[in-house]
């Protein structure tokens, strides 16, 4: 089914989120939780009353200010469970802070990302070091439900919020030279003490690309939130990448360089091991990673009785929207 992504001018009244509900939203969800529940109905925080509670992150005030306008809903994964608060936010792969999934939300409250910048640079008309908040003050936040599969055959689903990536590409205006971006991600030995490891094999900082038509696409997104509040650090704050479509490493977080380039980027895991980790990473159940089968994928949570198994979708259900930019690639080759 196609998704349709309206407009940013298509806003309503009703859709303008105040401050105060926005405070009040978590209690609502939870309401919400035990009420579909009991009738049966899917909710937004399926089953968040057994969960314990996981503290929210200090918004800035640029973040909450923009709260306000947000668009909530602007994209649905239509007839998805939320995947809990808590299960997103501590399980994780951030190898920055550790190579265990629970290792970012011990360790990632280290990464200081206020204030934050990002550089930008390369084939660009207005290149520069901008504060976070200026590079995406003249956009409008969106909710964006989306799915989110990881190569290692594990997935969820996550309502981020953030602006579409091409907002960010057409303010900075690349040159026509530029035929692919380049992201890369804050490396801080300090705050980050996965990289201080000897055992190690990533060669800091870690790097991520995309086509140009890629970026530009309407479902790439810049996200800043996700649940209706700020990022969390072991999430990606302040700044990451999501491309739905594709496998997870590919949205790269806590980004403190993006560059215009002619050439396409050598990236962290494909020059690590290139037959394993290929420059597209499009979801695709049809090619088989070399040590498991992507026909299948754990959608998280999950338990011991009840492993939550389901078939994965080519390009994780965005098909309909995205299968044109690859119309004349061979995807077994092009992975």
């Amino acid at each position: 089914m196609l998704i349709r992504i309206p407009a940013r001018s298509d806003c309503h009244a009703s859709e303008v989120t105040p401050e105060a509900i926005y405070r009040s939203r978590r209690r609502f969800l939870k309401s919400a939780a035990l009420a579909g529940a009991a009738t049966g109905m899917p909710s937004l925080a399926k089953a968040s009353g057994q969960y314990r509670d996981v503290p929210d992150a200090a918004a800035p005030p640029w973040f909450v200010g923009k709260l306000q306008d947000a668009h909530w809903r602007a994209v649905v994964a239509e007839g998805e469970a939320i995947t809990p608060y808590p299960d997103a936010t501590q399980y994780n792969n951030f190898y920055e802070f550790g190579p265990n999934k629970g290792d970012p939300a011990r360790y990632a409250e280290e990464l200081k990302v206020e204030p934050w910048s990002v550089l930008i640079d390369g084939e660009v008309e207005q290149p520069g070091r901008y504060l976070l908040e200026d590079l995406i003050a003249e956009s409008r936040l969106e909710e964006r439900i989306y799915r989110l599969r990881c190569v290692e055959a594990w997935s969820m689903v996550i309502p981020w919020l953030g602006i579409p990536l091409s907002d960010l590409v057409q303010k900075v205006r690349p040159l026509s030279a530029a035929k692919f971006v380049r992201f890369e991600t804050a490396y801080r030995p300090d705050e980050m003490r996965g990289t201080r490891s000897s055992f190690a094999l990533i060669d800091w900082p870690y790097v991520e690309g995309l086509r140009m038509d890629e970026a530009m696409h309407p479902l790439s997104l810049l996200a800043v939130g996700m649940y209706g509040r700020v990022l969390p650090n072991q999430n990606g704050a302040p700044l990451r990448l999501v491309v739905p479509w594709k496998y997870g490493f590919k949205s790269i977080k806590s980004i403190v360089r993006i560059s215009f380039v002619r050439e396409q980027p050598s990236t962290t895991w494909q020059s690590m091991a290139p037959e394993e980790y290929g420059f597209y990473a499009n979801v695709n159940p049809q090619v088989s990673h070399p040590r498991w089968s992507q026909a299948r994928e754990r959608r998280l949570p999950g338990s011991l009785f009840s492993a939550n198994v389901r078939e994965t979708l080519l390009f994780n259900g965005y098909a309909d929207q995205v299968a044109g930019l690859y119309a004349s690639m061979d995807l077994t080759k092009d992975y």
